[in-house]
C-alpha cells in the first residue's frame, strides 16, 4: 500500500482539476443542451492569457491570473452563448460541427500567435513539498487539488440550494415553464455558461504548471473532462466530479503498472479515453438520453441537382486527368487531393447517407497506411494486394468502431468513437503493430508506376473506382435502408430489418474505402506515419465535409480541393495558418443558416422517413381544416378525407 499511496495522491490531484473541468462541461450540456467541444480550447486561452502578461507584459502574477480567470471567461461565455443560443433545438450534428468550428478558430489563433513548441508555464504556486500521510506532496499539487474540491463542492451547494441553482435546474426540465414564472431562460443560461468558463479557465491554470504550454496537448489533457462527464452520464455534478478523480487515479495506478512494459507504455495518457468509452457503451441509450429539442424540419434542397451534380463530376475528372500538364512540381498536392477524395467519399457515407456521426476516421486511415507497409514491405506481398489487403485490415476495426452505434446515437456516438479514436491514437499507434517507436515506415510505390506523373494516374484511377462504388451504395437497396435508418431506426426495425446489421454494414463499406486511402496516402509520400492521423484531424475532416454537402456527390473532391490544394497556393504562412480558422468560421456560419444536421443525419425520429425510403407518396391537393401529418416525402399536408369521413380506417 506504501508503494500505491504516491500514485494515488498524484491520481487524486490530477483528477480533481479532470473533475472540475467536467462539471463545468455538464453545467453547460445540461442548461443548454449543447455539448461544448471548444471546452479544452477554453481552458488553452485563460493559460496563455496569463502566460502572455505574466512572461511578455511583465504584469503581477496576481493581476495576471485575476484577468486570465476572472475577466476573461465572461467574455467567452458571452460569445458562446451568442453562437449556440440559436441551436438548442438543432441535430446533435449541427451542434457538434459549431462547437468544434469554434475550437478550431481558437487553436489556430493561440498556434499563430505563439506558435506550436511547448512554452514554460510560469507557476505561480509554491514548489516547496510537505508530507501528506508519509507521502511528500508539492504544495502547488495540494492547492491545486484542495481549490478544485473546494469550487466542486460550493458549486454542488450553489447548484443544490440557491434560487440560481434552483433556476438552472427548472431550465432544464422545463424552459417554457420557467418563462411563464417571469424568469428569463436566456438569463439563467448565461450565468451558467460563465460558471462554465470559469471552471475551465481554472482547470487551464492549474494543469499548465504541470504540462506546459501546449495548444494541443494542453485542450487534448482538458478532453479528459469527457470521461469524467460519461461516469457522471452528463447529468450528475457529484458522480462527475467522481469520475475526474476515478481517471486520475487509474492513470496515475497505470503508470506504476505498465511501467516496465513496452508494450502497454501508452495506456497511462490513454486511460481517460478508456474510462469514456466503455462508460458510454457499458451505459447504453437508455440512460443517455440528448438534452435539447430536436427540429423536425424536412431537409432542405441541395444547392445543385442530382444532373448537375453528374456534370460537376464528369468536368472534375476530365480537369484532373489534365492536371499532370500543368500542375509542375505542385503535382505531389494534386495527387494527395485525390486521396483526400477517397477519404471524404467514406466519411460522407457514414455522415450524409446513414447519419452516423463517427469521430475515428482518421484512425481508421491510419490502420490501412501502417497495415500497407507492413504487408508491402515487411510481408514483400505485390503492391495491388497490399494496398486491398490494407483495406481489408480496417475493416474489423470499423466493425469495432460500429459496435457504440448499436447503442448510442447521435451526440453520444460521435463522443464514443472519438474516445475509441484517441485510444488507438495514444495507445496503439507507437506499438509495432502500427508505427512503432520511430512513427514512420517504409511505403513503396508499383513498379512500373514510380514516377510522380504515373503515380498520379494510379491514384486518379482509385479515386474515381472508389467514388463509384459509394454512389452505387447509395443507390442500392442497402443505400436506401442506410437512408432510412436515419430517418427513423424504429420504423425501419418494426418492418422486420436488420437495424444493428446495416449499421456494422456501413462502417465495414467505409473503413475499407479509408484503409485503401491511408495505403495509397503511405505511397504517395512514400513513408506510412501516424502524423497527419490525429484524432483531431478527424474533426475537421466533418467540419469541411459539412461545408461541402450541399454538393452532394461533387462534395468530396471540394473538400479535398480544400484540405489538400488550397494551402499549397497559400504563399503567405500566416494566411495558412489561419486557413483551418476559416473552415471553423465555415462551420459556424453553416450551422447558423442551416440550424440542422446534414441530410439523413437527425437524431433517430427526429424527421420522417424520406421519400427514397418508401418510395413516391401523393398528396390531394383539397384543404380541410384537419390535424395536419407528415408524409414520407417530408412535406406536412392534411389528410384527405375519405367516403367514410375525415381520418377513418379506410382512409
Amino acid at each position: 500500500m506504501n508503494d500505491l499511496l504516491p500514485f494515488l495522491v498524484v491520481g487524486i490531484t490530477t483528477g480533481s482539476v479532470y473533475g472540475l473541468a467536467a462539471m463545468g462541461l455538464v453545467l453547460t450540456y445540461k442548461t443548454s443542451g449543447i455539448f461544448n467541444f471548444a471546452h479544452g480550447a477554453v481552458a488553452a486561452v485563460s493559460a496563455f492569457v496569463y502566460y502572455d502578461l505574466r512572461t511578455l507584459r511583465g504584469l503581477p502574477w496576481p493581476l495576471a491570473l485575476a484577468v486570465a480567470v476572472i475577466v476573461v471567461p465572461p467574455l467567452i461565455a458571452l460569445l458562446m452563448e451568442r453562437v449556440t443560443r440559436s441551436l438548442a433545438a438543432g441535430t446533435a450534428a449541427t451542434k457538434m460541427v459549431a462547437t468544434i468550428g469554434l475550437q478550431l478558430i481558437i487553436m489556430s489563433a493561440l498556434l499563430a500567435g505563439y506558435g506550436g513548441a511547448a512554452l514554460d508555464f510560469p507557476g505561480f504556486l509554491p514548489t516547496d513539498t510537505v508530507t501528506v500521510i508519509g507521502v511528500n506532496v508539492g504544495i502547488d499539487q495540494l492547492t491545486s487539488a484542495v481549490v478544485a474540491a473546494v469550487c466542486a463542492l460550493g458549486f454542488f451547494a450553489f447548484f443544490r440550494f440557491s434560487s440560481m441553482g434552483v433556476r438552472m435546474r427548472a431550465v432544464v426540465d422545463d424552459a417554457d415553464l420557467l418563462e411563464l414564472s417571469g424568469t428569463s431562460a436566456f438569463a439563467v443560461r448565461s450565468r451558467a455558461w460563465l460558471i462554465g468558463c470559469w471552471f475551465a479557465a481554472a482547470s487551464g491554470v492549474l494543469l499548465a504548471p504541470q504540462l506546459g504550454l501546449d495548444v494541443l496537448l494542453l485542450t487534448l489533457l482538458v478532453v479528459q473532462a469527457y470521461g469524467a462527464a460519461a461516469v457522471g452520464l452528463f447529468s450528475s455534478l457529484p458522480l462527475t466530479y467522481a469520475g475526474g478523480l476515478l481517471i486520475g487515479v487509474l492513470a496515475a495506478l497505470a503508470t506504476k503498472w505498465v511501467s516496465h512494459s513496452e508494450t502497454f507504455s501508452g495506456l497511462p495518457p490513454a486511460m481517460p479515453f478508456v474510462v469514456l468509452f466503455v462508460a458510454l457503451l457499458l451505459v447504453g441509450r437508455g440512460r443517455l438520453a440528448e438534452i435539447g429539442g430536436h427540429r423536425p424540419a424536412p431537409a432542405s434542397r441541395p444547392l445543385v441537382s442530382r444532373a448537375t451534380a453528374r456534370i460537376l463530376t464528369v468536368a472534375a475528372i476530365v480537369l484532373a486527368a489534365g492536371i499532370p500538364i500543368v500542375a509542375a512540381s505542385k503535382l505531389p498536392v494534386y495527387s494527395a487531393a485525390l486521396v483526400f477524395v477517397l477519404i471524404f467519399a467514406s466519411l460522407q457515407l457514414l455522415v450524409r447517407t446513414s447519419g452516423q456521426v463517427s469521430l475515428a476516421h482518421a484512425a481508421l486511415v491510419a490502420v490501412g497506411a501502417s497495415t500497407f507497409s507492413h504487408l508491402a514491405v515487411g510481408a514483400g506481398l505485390p503492391w495491388l494486394l497490399a494496398v486491398l489487403l490494407a483495406g481489408a485490415v480496417a475493416v474489423p476495426v470499423g466493425m469495432l468502431v460500429a459496435i457504440p452505434a448499436i447503442r448510442l446515437s447521435g451526440l453520444y456516438l460521435a463522443l464514443a468513437t472519438f474516445g475509441l479514436g484517441l485510444l488507438l491514437e495514444r495507445a496503439i499507434y507507437g506499438t509495432s503493430c502500427m508505427f512503432g517507436a520511430t512513427n514512420t515506415l517504409p511505403a513503396p510505390r508499383p513498379g512500373l508506376f514510380e514516377s510522380d506523373e504515373a503515380f498520379y494516374y494510379v491514384l486518379l484511377a482509385f479515386a474515381v473506382a472508389g467514388s463509384l462504388v459509394i454512389a452505387c451504395v447509395g443507390r442500392s437497396r442497402l443505400g436506401r435502408l442506410l437512408r432510412a435508418m436515419a430517418d427513423s431506426p424504429t420504423t425501419l426495425s418494426t418492418l422486420g430489418l436488420g437495424v444493428n446489421v446495416t449499421r456494422v454494414t456501413v462502417f465495414a463499406i467505409s473503413a475499407f474505402v479509408a484503409g485503401v486511402a491511408g495505403a495509397l496516402y503511405a505511397a504517395q509520400g512514400q513513408s506510412a506515419t501516424g502524423a497527419p492521423f490525429l484524432s483531431y484531424t478527424s474533426l475537421t475532416w466533418l467540419t469541411v465535409l459539412v461545408l461541402c454537402s450541399g454538393l452532394r456527390s461533387a462534395g468530396p473532391p471540394l473538400a479535398a480541393v480544400l484540405v489538400a490544394v488550397v494551402p499549397a497556393y497559400l504563399t503567405d504562412d500566416t494566411f495558412a495558418q489561419a486557413l483551418p480558422v476559416l473552415f471553423g468560421i465555415g462551420g459556424r456560419f453553416w450551422s447558423r443558416c442551416t440550424r440542422r444536421a446534414l441530410p439523413g443525419a437527425a437524431a433517430p425520429g427526429s424527421r420522417p422517413m424520406s421519400r427514397r425510403a418508401h418510395g413516391p407518396a401523393s398528396a390531394s391537393t383539397h384543404q380541410v381544416p384537419q390535424p395536419s401529418v407528415w408524409w414520407p416525402s417530408g412535406r406536412r399536408v392534411a389528410p384527405r378525407p375519405g367516403p367514410h369521413g375525415s381520418g377513418s380506417a379506410r382512409d
